[in-house]
């Protein structure tokens, strides 16, 4: 945006510029009254000499104009008043003349300066009400302290042209370098105990402050409530006094600005802060609610199982107390992975892994489930290894066939592997259910989701949510989508190209 700019004050003895400007303007006034004199019209002649009087003193200042009205006196006096050519002045009125084209000057010079003034405030808070309307912008995109110490340390050092440094207490609460424009590796010990003395304090120190100081850092709290949350200090490089007094007001404000930003972030954290909490507790009602239905069906088959091994009927009440128990397993396994996913402490270990016997093994642990017979499996042996974490790849294998055996239709499931056309290896699951509802895709993989209108109905929804975790964690994608070729779902961990190792390449 284009901004109007002010004309600086007149130097107090005008200039040459001025003057001979006004001197032109004199002489161009006096050929116009001769022109007139001509035409016998003397009355009027005087006025036109208030023009170059107005102008020299609103442009030029008090000393031009007054100047400019002695000039303009002697030439109306020397070639309009009677006796012409000669500054004899015989009538008194005349002198009121001469008195009055110098009251002129004095009179506009003041109002044009007082004019002047008010327009240079006027353009001053414009600048300033533009100067906190951008940087309130930027704040508003910041969403961490040290960011916010960086970009404040910035914007003052580029609008004031001086060195910048941000400090915060500590935890010992001792004033700590927080950042710095241009950088500073750290303080000397007169500016940490200034900066000290601000943060204790809450208050200003420093050249130009109510508290001044010996060192030539001026230090500004910023002030949050009635604590100083962090100080800033300024300071040139020649020493001299960091900002005049006009522009501690402007300082002011964007400090403010950062003191509001910074309540802004606390607030935003405690509210993060605050949903983890109401997560927690969250999961902790799903957990109870999936462990009171969850546990009692299989422990009740196994209880089943045993009273029927007491009656002699061994080998079916074996084969049904063994997949019970193996559901009963998988479920603890996925409320401690989920445990771990939580809280973060999922780190994945690579290594070169056969998709081929990945699935494998996968299916080997299910043998005991109702419906692993029903797996049918694509995998080509001339897809390269994938680089991921065996232990992982096992617990997603399991989740996803599992999932899909249960809550998929009687179908069957397939588990298959291709290269895709961007170099990716994927792995998916498929089954013969009803699919996912629009717009699921994502949801799916949430903790305890289960999809009302699809075939993600029942258990605890913890098994994708596992899938997910263990994958972002190995650096595989997780995606869900329905199938393409009929009704079901595909459930696909996706390996980059990064994750590949051709069989040559491993030996």
């Amino acid at each position: 945006m284009a901004r109007h700019s002010v004309s600086s004050d007149p130097a107090p003895l005008g200039s040459a510029e001025g003057y001979l400007a006004a001197l032109g303007l004199v002489a161009l006034m006096t050929l116009l009254g001769a022109l007139l004199s001509a035409r016998g019209n003397l009355a009027d002649i005087g006025l036109l000499y208030l023009v170059p009087v107005m102008f020299a003193a609103t442009r030029h200042g008090l000393v031009t104009g007054i100047a400019t009205g002695l000039v303009s006196s002697l030439a109306y006096n020397f070639f309009f008043i009677p006796p012409v050519l000669t500054f004899a002045i015989r009538d008194p009125s005349h002198a009121i003349t001469v008195l009055v084209l110098l009251g002129v000057a004095v009179v506009a010079s003041q109002m044009a300066a007082r004019v002047r003034q008010q327009a240079r405030a006027a353009q001053d808070e414009a600048g300033r009400e533009a100067a906190l309307a951008g940087f309130a912008r930027v704040l508003m995109g910041v969403t961490r302290r040290d960011e916010l110490w960086s970009v404040l340390a910035g914007e003052l050092a580029r609008r004031f042209d001086v060195r910048v440094v941000v400090c915060e207490a500590g935890p010992d609460g001792a004033a700590q370098l927080a950042a710095s424009a241009p950088p500073v590796e750290r303080l000397d010990l007169l500016e940490l105990v200034s900066a000290q003395w601000s943060l204790d304090n809450a208050l200003a120190a420093g050249p130009g402050a109510a508290t001044p100081t010996a060192s030539e850092w001026l230090f500004h709290p910023v002030v949050e409530g009635t604590r100083a949350v962090a100080t800033v200090g300024l300071a040139r490089p020649d020493a001299t006094a960091p900002l005049r007094a006009e522009r501690l007001p402007l300082l002011a404000s964007l400090i403010d600005q950062a003191s509001l930003a910074h309540a802004r972030i606390a607030l935003e954290d405690e509210m993060v802060a605050l949903g983890r909490v109401q997560e927690r507790d969250a999961l902790r009602g799903a957990l109870l609610s999936s462990l009171g239905h969850d546990l009692r069906t299989p422990l009740t088959t196994l209880l089943g199982s045993l009273r029927a091994l007491e009656a002699g009927q061994a080998g079916a009440s074996l084969a049904v107390a063994r997949g019970a128990a193996e559901r009963l397993d998988r479920f603890i396994s996925n409320l401690l992975d989920m445990v771990r996913i939580e809280s973060g402490t999922v780190e994945g270990t690579r290594e070169a892994v056969d998709l081929g016997e990945a699935v494998a093994a996968a299916l080997d642990d299910l043998r005991g489930g109702a419906g692993a017979a029903r797996v049918a499996v694509a995998v080509p042996d001339d897809l390269p290894l994938v680089l991921a974490d065996a232990r992982l790849l096992h617990h997603c294998l399991i989740n996803l066939i599992d999932n899909a055996l249960r809550h998929g239709s009687e179908g069957g499931v397939t588990v298959e592997a291709l290269a895709g056309g961007d170099g990716a290896v994927e792995l998916a699951v498929l089954d013969r259910g009803p699919g996912l509802p629009p717009g699921s895709e994502t949801r799916v993989f949430g903790q305890f989701e289960r999809l009302e209108g699809s075939d993600r109905v029942g258990g605890t929804g913890l098994g994708l949510a596992i899938v997910r975790g263990f994958a972002e964690a190995m650096g595989v994608q997780a995606l869900a989508a329905n199938r393409a070729d009929g009704p079901g779902a595909r459930f696909v961990l996706r390996f980059p190209p990064a994750l590949l190792r051709r069989v040559e390449a491993a030996e």
